[in-house]
């Protein structure tokens, strides 16, 4: 055979060779190794073969007992390794961009709503989609659909309910029982619980003047569910302030639990609230600027939730 013809054959080695001997490298075993690549074990033989007639000499040590790496094979592990993987990101690259699933995916959230829900999606995504340079920021309470509407942020974990004509809802990811804040003082801080009827003689903290109404009453309502009226008072453009005005005893306030998994106060303690729906929060986007990353990113999160996706911890570092 000429020296041109064994080059032409050392050129000719393609990618499902370079595959099986990098995970035979790993494995050091057949049987394992054809599980691995899903190929027979009489493929897996013949591809290492073929491979090896091509380069020229033996990768492996084969012995009834054991299978290891010859010296080649160590030199071409360390050589094949760095180049496939340097292959497989290029080619990942070259389909993230053809499917959109490139570039910037700014995600805001409220800050009472931190948590795994979110991080645990952020963390997979990130591994799933490489290309997808993720950035994650808090947007305030008092205006939580600005950053969404200026294109600041492309999708936006927030509290429900929601009717906004330009914003799509996505799946509720994130569901807390509804709390009561309380100042120290106050002749309700003494209950182990609180119905929504016995707040018709206190005053419930309003909130930001720019929360939509539908989001407003939903947590601080006009009635109580037996019709009885209750009475507003003005503040809290954040929670920080919210909770310095219960604890001046002049308002209480109608939250959630997972507000105090982030938000504390000395002077004010939380209760158990009856009589009000739970405080549901879901990823909203605007629906003309729906993308593949935003699809994408809502959906790995929808399935999340439902537990039919892995979750961080069972993902490969």
């Amino acid at each position: 055979m000429s020296q041109a013809h064994r080059c032409g054959e050392r050129h000719g080695v393609d990618l499902t060779e370079i595959e099986v001997f990098l995970a035979l490298s790993d494995e050091l075993h057949f049987g394992r190794t054809a599980e691995r690549v899903r190929l027979s074990q009489s493929r897996v033989s013949q591809l290492i073969r073929t491979l090896e007639r091509r380069i020229g000499a033996p990768l492996f040590i084969r012995t009834s007992r054991r299978v290891e790496l010859t010296p080649l094979g160590e030199h071409t592990r360390r050589t094949f390794g760095a180049a496939y993987e340097g292959l497989r990101k290029s080619y990942d690259e070259a389909c993230a961009i053809a499917q959109g699933m490139d570039g910037p995916l700014r995600v805001g959230f409220l800050g009472c709503l931190n948590g795994p829900p979110l991080t645990g999606t952020v963390v997979v995504f990130g591994r799933r989609h490489p290309a997808c340079d993720i950035t994650v920021v808090e947007v305030p309470w008092r205006d939580p659909y600005g950053p969404l509407r200026t294109g600041e942020i492309d999708v936006l974990l927030t509290l429900l309910p929601i009717d906004e004509p330009d914003l799509k809802v996505g799946t509720v990811l994130v569901s807390h029982g509804r709390m009561l804040a309380v100042g120290l003082d106050h002749p309700l801080a003494g209950r182990e619980s609180v119905d929504i009827e016995d707040l018709a003689d206190s005053v419930l903290l309003d909130g930001p003047a720019e929360l939509p109404d539908v989001l407003r009453h939903g947590f601080c309502p006009p009635f109580t569910p037996l019709g009885r009226p209750l009475r507003r008072g003005k503040g809290g453009r954040t929670y920080q302030e919210s909770l310095h005005q219960v604890a001046t005893g002049e308002m209480v306030w109608t939250t959630h639990e997972g507000l105090f998994h982030s938000y504390r106060h000395p002077g004010v303690v939380h209760r158990p609230l009856s009589g009000l729906p739970p405080a549901n929060g879901a990823l909203v986007w605007r629906t003309d600027t729906e993308n593949a990353k935003i699809r994408a990113f809502t959906s790995l999160a929808a399935q999340l939730a439902s537990g039919h996706a892995s979750s961080p911890a069972s993902q490969e570092p």
